[in-house]
């Protein structure tokens, strides 16, 4: 008879394999990120769930301190659960998001100017086009500082869609568009550090800038010790949310300053390894009852662990463990407290309405994403091919290159987040508006982008063997 114990060990590994297999499909986090946004909508709406939903976002997170003098303050200022999400958990996936840059840029898709110089063209001219359509229909309008939200693309979602029309995209384009979008999450980061940050407090951001030299001064040094990384990175978030430069800057710059070099050398953990099983071997004499590992062989193996671990690069090894976190606890997260708009106006649905004063966000944005994007990549890439600054990708033609385009206006993560941080020059009634409306129209705009560059990868292209 098999013991219960037995079969629960069993069940364990079971679904812990197959939950492995699942989150590592591509289309995996798409699929969540879209189940959530679908999920927020529904509790903004809802009335047995609209309320206790913008309460619990509302609701205040700062810790009040008081000082043995009577005087006392609040830290972090003004910080609710919603701007923990955006300001904080945000700050590890913008973390995550250096790292892979910086991956792409040392060794990767964008390590070569010959590698790099056709997606960032084409990310280039995918941000101008997009943020032209939408300056020019804002222009002089309360509306008219969103230009940044149609110019980001959402990697994940592009990529999922890329992943189930499978073999019908060649690998060439897959890589195009997934370099177009690290280049693109660069420029999106630029755009919100200069444009979308507040009034600027000198003196946080000149001790932030000296906690960075120090960081960078560790770096050169060789120190590969993660807390000498950490406590220093908290320093920073914390001058940077005082200085008027948006915090979640803080978690790129910390990424760009991580060190990639491991702490052993190949031969290093080869001589390191030689000798720890030596004496792995050298202990089987040892008595124990409950055989092997014995006490010593146990330490051995601890320390032959830390000496595997130490030979990859701490930039790499973090990346590795956050990115689980990021794409299945942060980025759903994220979706659930921005993606709830509540629809108190069938406006919102219109994407073609259009105010003098207030402008139209919907349309700015719906066709900066379905249009601006592919037209922008597509032009930018026609040009960098003629002046021969670029080169097409194998075994590909302009029409899927086109195709492919249209699923750069699948703006999802960053658009929102954008939108959460454009029109706080208005009325607090205006902003929450303008936010919410243009919050439905990065989601309209992403669905057509997607189905259309859908439909068009299966007009254009035929699967490969």
């Amino acid at each position: 008879m098999i013991s219960p114990i037995y079969q629960w060990n069993k069940a364990r590994v079971r679904f812990s394999s197959r939950r492995r297999k699942l989150t590592n499909l591509p289309w995996t986090q798409g699929v969540i990120l879209l189940f959530c946004v679908i999920v927020a909508m529904l509790l903004a709406n809802l009335p047995a769930t609209r309320d206790l939903y913008f309460e619990i976002l509302e609701t205040q997170l700062s810790i009040s301190v008081m000082m043995p003098n009577g005087h006392g303050f609040i830290f972090p200022a003004g910080m609710t659960v919603e701007k923990f999400i955006n300001d904080i958990l945000m700050v590890v996936f913008f973390f995550t998001v250096g790292l892979e840059i910086k991956r792409e840029i040392v060794c990767g898709e964008l390590s070569s100017p010959q590698k790099a110089i056709m997606p960032v063209i084409a990310a280039f001219g995918g941000v101008v086009v997009p943020a032209l359509i939408y300056a020019l229909i804002n222009h002089g309008t309360a509306a008219s500082s969103g230009w940044g939200i149609p110019t980001a693309t959402d990697i994940a979602f592009a990529v999922a869609i890329l992943a189930v029309l499978g073999k019908r995209v060649p690998i060439s384009l897959k890589v195009f568009l997934t370099a177009l979008a690290i280049a693109d999450d660069l420029i999106a980061i630029l755009v919100v550090a200069l444009f979308y940050g507040g009034d600027i407090n000198f003196p946080c951001l000149g001790l932030a800038a000296l906690f960075i030299a120090f960081v960078v001064w560790l770096n050169i040094t060789g120190e590969k010790r993660p807390w000498f990384y950490f406590i220093p990175a908290i320093c920073i978030w914390i001058l940077f949310y005082y200085s008027g430069i948006h915090a979640t800057m803080s978690g790129v710059v910390m990424a760009l300053m991580i060190p990639m070099k491991p702490r052993y050398s190949k031969e290093s953990f080869f001589k390191k390894c030689r000798i720890y099983w030596l004496r792995l071997k050298g202990s089987d004499d040892t008595p124990n009852p409950e055989g092997f590992p014995n006490e010593t062989q146990q330490h051995i193996l601890r320390r032959m662990s830390s000496t595997a671990n130490d030979s990859i690069g701490m930039s790499y090894r973090l990346e590795h463990i956050l990115s689980p976190w990021v794409s299945f606890v942060i980025m759903p997260i994220f979706a659930l407290a921005n993606a709830g708009v509540r629809i108190s106006d069938p406006a919102y649905f219109n994407m073609f309405h259009y105010s003098p004063e207030l402008g139209s966000v919907s349309m700015g944005i719906f066709l900066g994403l379905l249009l601006g994007k592919p037209i922008g990549i597509s032009l930018a890439s026609y040009l960098a091919v003629k002046l021969k600054v670029g080169q097409m990708p194998a075994h590909s033609t302009w029409k899927t290159l086109i195709a492919v385009a249209c699923l750069g206006g699948i703006g999802f993560t960053m658009s929102i987040f954008v939108d959460t941080l454009s029109f706080t020059n208005q009325p607090l009634p205006v902003t929450d508006m303008l936010q919410d409306m243009g919050k439905m129209a990065v989601l309209m705009g992403s669905i057509f982008s997607a189905v259309l560059g859908s439909v068009l990868i299966l007009l254009f292209s035929r699967p490969k063997k």
